[in-house]
């Protein structure tokens, strides 16, 4: 089961990080998705196992890319980083599964 279409009333743009060049990071080409964005602030750990300040989370469907560091660009305008993204998978459970987003 997926997140129902109603809600996935927001898009966001999303560059996939590809690493870093003597000139910065190198971003992949941008991608439009939908999603439902809420923007909450929160206390998240990251991959590397620090405590981060997530300002928002999207939630998108399954197999949604978002390497993390990846820079995301929110309705508003606003441009983030992925500090990480989450797989929730129901497991055939009547639950919606989706693509956690937290960003910086």
């Amino acid at each position: 089961m997926l997140i129902p279409r109603f809600l996935l009333r927001h898009q966001i743009t999303i560059e996939p990080y590809l690493g870093d060049t003597s000139k910065g990071p190198k971003y992949g080409p941008a991608t439009t998705v939908r999603c439902f964005l809420d923007e909450q602030t929160r206390s998240v750990r990251s991959p590397g196992g620090e405590d981060v300040t997530s300002t928002s989370t999207a939630y998108a469907d399954p197999g949604t890319a978002a390497p993390t560091l990846s820079r995301v660009t929110l309705p508003g305008g606003r441009v983030t980083r992925v500090i990480q993204t989450k797989n929730r998978d129901g497991g055939g459970l009547p639950t919606p599964d989706h693509v956690e987003i937290q960003l910086e």
